[in-house]
């Protein structure tokens, strides 16, 4: 089912100087930007290690880019820091049923489009103790692209 921790987002107001933090701070690099219009964010993922599966793991760094946006509402109420976590899965359509039947509320009907061409899913942070999660199936990447 679920292979390892895709990436762990966190909410921030001011994108650049996040990223300039975790760069002098831990050393990471960004692997990856884009502008998500959909979901209303600006994002950089940054690489912090690669895993058996092909897959990687990630800190995903979410600024909005409209007021509306989820992650500006939550930013509002919360102030920055981490909004949800991600685990990676082979097939987000199969596990994001299975744990739908377990009384789990999936978010979305059917996966949308994430971050680096992935499929994604959430799960309601109401019953999953609080936390927001997000299922991801990976898109194949090559190399980065910023």
């Amino acid at each position: 089912m679920l292979t390892r921790i895709d990436h762990i987002g966190i909410a921030c107001l001011d994108l650049d100087r996040t990223v300039d933090f975790y760069r002098a701070t831990y050393g990471f690099e960004v692997f990856h930007t884009e502008v998500n219009e959909e979901q209303g964010v600006r994002e950089a993922m940054l690489r912090i290690n690669g895993t058996s599966d092909g897959g990687a793991s990630y800190i995903q760094l979410l600024q909005p880019v409209r007021p509306d946006s989820t992650v500006a509402k939550w930013l509002e109420k919360n102030g920055e820091g981490v909004h949800h976590i991600a685990f990676g899965t082979e097939d987000v359509d199969g596990d994001a049923a299975d744990i739908r039947e377990k009384g789990v509320r999936v978010l979305y009907e059917e996966p949308r489009r994430g971050s680096m061409g992935s499929r994604i899913t959430f799960l309601h942070p109401k019953d999953c103790h609080g936390v927001l999660t997000e299922l991801v199936t990976s898109a194949a990447v090559e190399s980065p692209e910023h």
